[in-house]
Order: C-alpha cells, then sequence, then structure tokens
C-alpha cells in the first residue's frame, strides 16, 4: 500500500515537470511566431555622415542630404571675420595748379610720382587757341605717401585749389571679408558632402549648391580686391595751366598804404594787361579790319565824288536859268 502511494506521487511529479516544460516549448514558439508573423522590420538607413556636428554658416540657408537629413546653416559672422581688424579709409583730392614753365612742371610732376611708388591711371594734355597749354593727370599714390605727394606738389607748382577727402569703409569691408569667410567654409563642406554622397538626387543638389556658393565667392572675392585697390592707393586728380603770370600769389596788405599802393599797381597792371589783351585781338582778327578798313576807304572816295559833282552842278543850274532870264 505504501509502495503505491510512493509510486503515484512519483508519477504525479513527472507528470507536472513535462506540462511544465511543454508550456515553456509553447511560450517560446508563440513568441517566435509573433516575431515572425508581425510587421516585417525594415533594414536600417545608413545615415550619411555629418561634417564634424552640425554645419554652421553665417547666413540663412538650409542643405538637403537624401530624403530625410537637413543641415542648419545659421551661426553668428563674428566667428567667421575673427582676427580681422585695422582702419580702412579711401583718400581722394583735388589739386588746382598753375605754372609759368609747363615743361618742366609736367616733368617735375612725372618724376615726383614715380619716385613715391604711384603712377598715372590717365594723362592728358591739351593745346589752347591762344598757344598756351594745360594737362590733367589722375594720379594713384601709395596711402602712405598720400600728405607727402601733396606737399610736394604744392612746392613744384603753384597751388590754386586743393581739397581732401577721406571715406572710412571698414565696415563693410569687414562684413565682405567675414560673408567670404563663410562661403569658403560652406564650399569646402559641401566638397565634403559631395565626395561621400551616393544617391544622384544627392550629387545634383550639392552640385547646384557648390555651384553657387562658388560664383558667390567670386563676386565677393572681387568686391575685395576693389576695396584693396581704392585703399592702399590713394587717387589724386591734377589739373595744371600754363599761364603768363601767376595769380593770387600777393600778400595781404596790412596798413591802408600797403593798399592803396597795391591797388594802384594793380590798376597800372591791368591797363597793360588791358592794352595787351586788345593788341592781341586785334592781331588775331587783323583779316576782318583789313576788310573793315578797304571798305572804308571806298565808302569815303564815293562820298567825296559824289561832293565834288555838286558845286559843278549847282554853277550849270544857276547859269541856264540866267539865260532864260535873259
Amino acid at each position: 500500500m505504501m509502495k503505491r502511494r510512493i509510486l503515484a506521487g512519483l508519477m504525479t511529479l513527472v507528470m507536472i515537470l513535462a506540462l511544465t516544460a511543454c508550456g515553456g516549448s509553447a511560450k517560446e514558439e508563440a513568441a517566435a511566431y509573433d516575431s515572425a508573423a508581425g510587421a516585417p522590420m525594415m533594414p536600417e538607413r545608413e545615415e550619411a555622415p555629418k561634417a564634424e556636428a552640425e554645419m554652421v554658416y553665417t547666413e540663412e540657408s538650409y542643405i538637403e542630404y537624401g530624403s530625410d537629413m537637413k543641415y542648419s546653416t545659421t551661426a553668428d559672422s563674428a566667428n567667421s571675420s575673427a582676427g580681422i581688424s585695422g582702419q580702412k579709409l579711401i583718400r581722394t583730392a583735388t589739386l588746382e595748379m598753375e605754372t609759368t614753365e609747363f615743361e618742366d612742371a609736367a616733368q617735375g610732376m612725372t618724376d615726383l610720382t614715380e619716385e613715391l611708388g604711384g603712377y598715372y591711371e590717365s594723362s592728358n594734355v591739351y593745346n589752347r587757341k591762344n598757344g598756351s597749354r594745360w594737362a590733367e593727370y589722375t594720379v594713384r599714390i601709395p596711402a602712405e605717401k598720400y600728405n607727402a605727394f601733396l606737399t610736394l606738389a604744392g612746392e613744384l607748382c603753384h597751388v590754386t585749389r586743393q581739397e581732401s577727402r577721406q571715406e572710412d569703409v571698414s565696415e563693410v569691408y569687414y562684413d565682405t571679408a567675414g560673408r567670404l569667410k563663410t562661403q569658403q567654409i560652406k564650399l569646402e563642406r559641401l566638397q565634403n558632402l559631395l565626395a561621400q554622397a551616393e544617391l544622384m538626387e544627392d550629387i545634383i543638389t550639392i552640385e547646384s549648391a557648390i555651384s553657387e556658393t562658388e560664383m558667390a565667392i567670386d563676386s565677393l572675392s572681387g568686391t575685395l580686391r576693389h576695396y584693396d585697390g581704392k585703399v592702399d592707393y590713394a587717387t589724386i586728380y591734377v589739373n595744371l595751366q600754363e599761364v603768363y603770370k601767376l595769380s593770387n600769389v600777393e600778400e595781404v596788405p596790412d596798413t591802408f598804404g600797403d593798399r592803396l599802393g597795391r591797388s594802384f599797381t594793380r590798376g597800372i597792371n591791368n591797363f597793360v594787361d588791358s592794352l595787351e589783351d586788345l593788341a592781341v585781338s586785334f592781331a588775331y582778327s587783323w583779316m576782318w579790319w583789313l576788310i573793315v578798313a578797304v571798305v572804308a576807304v571806298v565808302v569815303i572816295r564815293v562820298a567825296r565824288k559824289r561832293m565834288g559833282k555838286l558845286p559843278r552842278l549847282r554853277k550849270k543850274k544857276n547859269a541856264q536859268t540866267d539865260d532864260k532870264a535873259e
């Protein structure tokens, strides 16, 4: 009896173990089935490599890579223009000068320009009808020699008018330099993206962005070269007149006697100048004066002949009247 109970207990324990094993197997099969019958897992798309972390530019723009990747390109421009400093000034001047020795003055102006490391941007010499000459020069002088040129030119010729101007372009210059640096960084990163792109759609998009960036770099570089030329070399416009006598070379008198004496001298000089101008004008138009003189002589002779005939006509008329009366 006792043996039967022990046997029955053993059989019960074996059955419990068997059921437990079947249940675990069923759960594993169900899990495997669920994983097989559920929604299929999509293969993970390989992410396009991000250049460093996030692309940072100073202008607002976005570059799409593939269909689900977008890089924001926003940052401050201070970083791009870091390390650039110095005031940028464009200097220009106008000189109006006189000389009684035109050839020497013109050659001296050329020598002075070359000595200071400058050059003529344009040079024109003209002749007047009265034989005098005048010249126009556009001189480019290194900015550091700007004041030296004005001083030495004043010693070379008689200056009647001088104007100096300067324009501060520092803000626009460094803004342009910062935007150029930004575009150069942008181009480098676009080229890195192009080297890693595989889809044709991505390649076309990146190449278009590279083309636009290169155009922007060319434009900004040209603007900076223009400013560099204006800043590094000052521009001076020179007008050189040949005269027989320099003007405004007398000092202002201090006393009434000086003023009176100088006015008397000026009056005589003006009278002499007027006579000279009249003589020059007469010499210039002598053909017209000759024609006028010939016409005047002819008119006078004709008038004299008519005046000579009048007495004879009167005598003849009186004689005829007397004959009729007799």
